[in-house]
């Protein structure tokens, strides 16, 4: 089969935590294999299934997941696919990241005072969330991205390292069509490209700094894990963003 896109960016909706809630990870397929970048929230394999034969692929055609950090709505799938594909996927990531993602060490996001105020939601968002929080979903990383790699996935993507979000976070570059894959560097609000909100970046200085580091690559695409495809002027708006300061 030929795939004219090699780069294909999945959206997957649902109602979670008391809203609806829209992802996109992203599909690089190439002759008969493909590769998932990021695996949703935990729960959605269903809709990450039937998203990936809608791009033209299936479970069976799948050989890995990039996994770009940590957080939840990212690793949730990891447990059900792995159970679900009839191939051993290889799970690739950051070194920083690999404890979280295999459950030895706590989610960022999960610890310290990131769930101080949890007793005060409803009960019915309150205990799927204890829940998930006492059991997350976890998977052994099988290959380390330190960043400056080219994976042959998709006719090739180069592995960009863009700390701020997580310490580990990564992003990936398709040079044949000039897409970034920004998964949570930068995000799309009212239709605005933006830096990863403040309140969810480990270090904004580091975020910040990452995408001065975006400025060096030919961008005409971008692919936000939370806002979907960048319609305005990429490139423009990026060096744009690099010129603001941290307070």
């Amino acid at each position: 089969m030929h795939y004219s896109n090699p780069v294909t960016m999945l959206t997957l909706t649902a109602h979670l935590l008391g809203e609806e809630r829209t992802i996109h990870p992203v599909l690089l397929q190439d002759g008969e294999s493909a590769v998932l970048v990021d695996a949703g929230y935990p729960g959605q394999l269903p809709l990450l299934e039937q998203a990936i034969r809608e791009a033209g692929s299936s479970l069976e055609q799948l050989t890995a997941v990039i996994v770009t950090h940590q957080d939840l709505d990212h690793i949730g799938g990891l447990p059900g696919l792995l159970q679900a594909a009839p191939n051993q996927l290889e799970i690739l990531a950051h070194p920083f990241e690999q404890p979280f993602i295999e459950g030895r060490q706590t989610l960022l996001k999960l610890s310290g005072d990131a769930l101080k105020g949890i007793d005060s939601w409803p009960e019915e968002m309150s205990a799927p969330f204890k829940r998930l929080i006492a059991n997350p979903p976890r998977a052994d990383v099988t290959g380390l991205l330190l960043g400056g790699e080219t994976l042959p996935y998709g006719g090739g993507v180069t592995v960009i390292p863009t700390p701020g979000h997580t310490p580990g976070h990564l992003s990936l570059y398709h040079p044949a069509s000039r897409t970034l894959i920004a998964a949570d560097a930068l995000l799309i609000e009212d239709g605005e490209l933006q830096i990863s909100s403040p309140a969810l970046t480990w270090d904004m200085q580091a975020a910040l700094q990452s995408v001065r580091e975006l400025c060096r690559y030919e961008i005409e695409t971008i692919i936000c894990y939370h806002g979907g495809s960048y319609a305005g002027n990429a490139a423009a708006r990026l060096k744009e963003l690099a010129q603001l300061t941290v307070r």
